[in-house]
């Protein structure tokens, strides 16, 4: 069976790969801070699709842990796919906030990945074949106020896959930017005034996507995955939008946030 290893595994897009893989008949790594959910997410998918399932925990934000996790896959006999989703978002202006979630969200969405990825590919590289996908996002492509760095990393993270694509397809080996839009996971549990802003026909599932990524990678497809018509249409016309008229909406969007969560917390 081939093998794919899915970091932040435990919950939201991390967990629909985990279950689209297993159907897939892959045996599975599986990687997350929480040890109990991760464990239980293991045994949960062994005994219903009769794969191999196996949990690490690890804290991939920390240099320990990306150089622990590093190390136990580049020990791997074969890896045949890699998915770096493990992440998070922050928000409020850069000023205001505390500076520690900042450096740990730059160091789990663009650090990482990197990581990883440098010691997958040796023996992907040996084998001829894999696939690397690294979750990113549409939000990449924007800018803003209160999410300046979860953007920022996005978009490295988009720009590290196209890249990397470059060097590494000659030698078999398929490269995804995984771009979703607004996505039900738990990203957003603790900003419903997010919700209440982002008209309901913008939010896809978690399952989908998934199912979206794995086929276009699975087809040969472009290394810049965005699911949805509607996030492809917006990814186009934010393309052609100046960026004085970008920064204006950006700004509005963004009081409309505040608005909305101080209507929140007076409730």
């Amino acid at each position: 069976m081939p093998l794919a290893l899915i970091t932040g595994a435990s919950a939201g897009i991390g967990r629909s790969f985990a279950e689209a893989l297993a159907r897939r008949d892959y045996d599975l790594i599986l990687v997350a801070r929480t040890t109990e959910r991760i464990e239980r997410l293991a045994r949960e998918l062994a005994d219903r699709h009769a794969v191999r399932a196996e949990a690490w925990t690890s804290d991939l934000s920390s240099d320990a842990g990306r150089e622990e996790v590093a190390g136990r896959i580049a020990a791997l006999p074969r890896l045949d796919l890699l998915v770096n989703n493990a992440g998070f978002a922050t928000n409020g202006k850069l000023a205001k906030i505390p500076l520690d979630p900042q450096m740990e969200m730059l160091r789990l969405h663009m650090l990482a990945p990197m990581r990883l990825s440098t010691a997958a590919l040796p023996r992907m590289i040996e084998h001829g074949a894999g696939g690397i996908i690294n979750v990113s996002s549409i939000a990449g492509f924007l800018y803003g106020p209160g999410n300046v760095n979860y953007s920022a990393t996005k978009a490295y993270l988009t720009s590290f896959s196209l890249g990397l694509d470059t060097e590494v397809r000659g030698a078999g080996i398929r490269v995804q930017a995984l771009c979703p839009g607004f996505t039900h996971t738990e990203i957003h549990d603790d900003m419903p005034h997010v919700k209440q802003q982002i008209p309901s026909w913008l939010w896809m599932q978690a399952d989908d996507v998934a199912e979206i990524s794995l086929r276009q990678l699975a087809a040969g497809g472009a290394v810049i995955c965005v699911p949805g018509t509607r996030n492809r249409i917006l990814r186009r016309l934010l393309s052609l939008m100046p960026h004085a008229l970008r920064r204006r909406m950006a700004v509005r969007r963004k009081k409309r946030e505040r608005i909305a969560q101080t209507r929140n917390g007076r409730r």
